[in-house]
């Protein structure tokens, strides 16, 4: 579940690279998946699934060995997960990868965090073979400062402290390593880059990388949940998860975990790496100037 999703979209391209046969669930299943053509062997099945009705869910399980439960956080993810978790037992899923949080404790200062031990707490009492990924921050968002970057800003409220960032595909490399290799299922996996780095170096990066001074500007937790809900036109609760998360980077400092390299045998993509990847994305918005924002 989460085909379309960066980390799931991911996931198929790697499970189909090991050849394994693999089934795409999406409430979307007449639009083409991301990525994907009908040139794949094994071809994907694509189906249609959605978590908020349970008789989609059994229908699309039938036959299923294993599942991939990847959900965008909501308000509803607690509720929604628990039910597919159930469902999973229910039809004989033999073994889930869920997408869990950082911090994910009963009493975490991250609301969304909380949520994510809830779900991993069903999965236990289920009795359900597991596997849990902890990611921490998808490299993947940085692409979501572009608009601000056209200012020449960065804004956040994490101050100097480094903050922890791993490449979806990286998360998705350690999935497919989950469901296909025995030895890694079952455990807990914290999962990060190869450096922790800090919004103000984020910025300098970004500086050499567009040839125009970028700065980041330290807020006030206040501050940002309001730019965010007010001016970045987010929901409510995804300006205060956003900013909780932030603030979590400064009460625990991040350092970076050897987990991707030790499962996967290679290093974990780099910070650098994405950037340059996406540096045509972030000189267009520096080239637009604030007007494009």
């Amino acid at each position: 579940m989460g085909a379309t999703g960066a980390t799931g979209n991911a996931l198929l391209h790697s499970l189909l690279a090991r050849g394994i046969p693999v089934r795409a669930l999406t409430r979307t299943p007449h639009l083409p998946v991301l990525g994907l053509s009908g040139a794949h062997r094994p071809p994907v099945d694509v189906r249609y699934a959605d978590a908020a009705d349970p008789q989609s869910l059994r229908a699309a399980f039938k036959g299923a060995d294993q599942l991939f439960l990847a959900m965008a956080n909501s308000p509803e993810q607690v509720e929604l997960e628990t039910r597919v978790i159930d469902v999973a037992a229910d039809t004989g899923i033999g073994h889930v990868v869920k997408v869990s949080a950082p911090a994910a404790e009963p009493e975490s200062p991250v609301a969304v965090s909380r949520g994510h031990h809830a779900v991993e707490e069903h999965l236990r009492a289920r009795s359900l073979p597991h596997t849990v990924l902890r990611p921490y921050a998808f490299m993947q968002n940085l692409l979501r400062l572009a608009p601000t970057i056209g200012q020449g800003l960065i804004l956040g409220t994490t101050g100097d402290a480094p903050c922890n960032h791993v490449d979806c595909r990286d998360i998705a490399d350690v999935a497919a390593a989950a469901l296909t290799r025995p030895e890694i299922a079952g455990g807990v996996h914290t999962l990060t880059g190869s450096e922790a780095v800090s919004y103000p170096d984020i910025a300098r990066r970004l500086s050499i990388l567009t040839g125009r001074r970028i700065r980041y500007v330290d807020l006030s937790p206040d501050e940002l949940r309001d730019h965010l809900a007010h001016r970045a036109r987010m929901p409510d609760w995804l300006a205060e998860h956003v900013t909780e998360i932030q603030r979590l980077a400064v009460a625990r400092p991040e350092t970076p975990t050897s987990t991707v390299g030790d499962i996967l045998g290679r290093p974990p993509r780099t910070l650098d790496a994405f950037l340059a990847e996406h540096r045509a994305r972030f000189r267009q918005e520096v080239a637009a100037g604030p007007g494009r924002s």
